[in-house]
């Protein structure tokens, strides 16, 4: 769970998919989604049985994290597409992405390949619902107490986020070598 709550990355992913998503059942599939993929990937990882090269998947799981908050973006200009209509269908592949960036932490804290990722994973998935909780009650806040409109703060919490993100792309790529 402190590896969720330190993992700024990830959340900086699930918190762009909460601005998006205004849809509750939308929302349960997407989170849904997301966590069935990244435990897929994470197990797979972990196990030895599928790996990924570490640099650029951290890369990719910041452009991700861009790719979120473009979204935002555009929906607020009036976009409509895929990603807006299906988000779980778009947080699915971001999740495999994300899932083996943990297996590159599970290797970073000495975790064997044979010592199977459960309690990991089942720290992962309680940190997200606990951040995923504190979030929404928080933009529930936000759109109670604020008199500014709300959707104005969200494209401006998506420009942030995809700023940082892009930071951390270039960052990250410079760091292949």
């Amino acid at each position: 769970m402190q590896h969720i709550m330190l993992g700024i990355d990830h959340l900086l992913f699930v918190l762009p998919m909460l601005l998006l998503i205004c849809k509750p059942k939308a929302l349960v599939l997407t989170v849904t989604s997301f966590t069935v993929a990244h435990s897929i990937t994470l197990v797979f990882a972990a196990l030895g049985i599928a790996s990924a090269p570490q640099p650029p998947v951290e890369a990719l799981v910041a452009l991700s994290i861009m790719f979120v908050a473009s979204e935002i973006i555009r929906t607020a200009r009036g976009h409509v597409d895929l990603s807006s209509r299906y988000p779980w269908l778009i947080s699915f592949p971001f999740g495999l992405l994300h899932g083996f960036g943990f297996g590159g932490a599970l290797r970073e804290i000495g975790l064997s390949q044979g010592d199977v990722p459960l309690a990991f994973n089942l720290g992962i998935e309680a940190g997200q619902l606990v951040f995923v909780a504190v979030a929404l009650a928080a933009i529930a806040s936000f759109r109670l107490l604020l008199v500014l409109d709300f959707s104005r703060l969200r494209f401006w919490f998506a420009y942030l986020i995809g700023t940082l993100s892009a930071f951390w792309f270039v960052q990250r790529v410079a760091g292949f070598g």
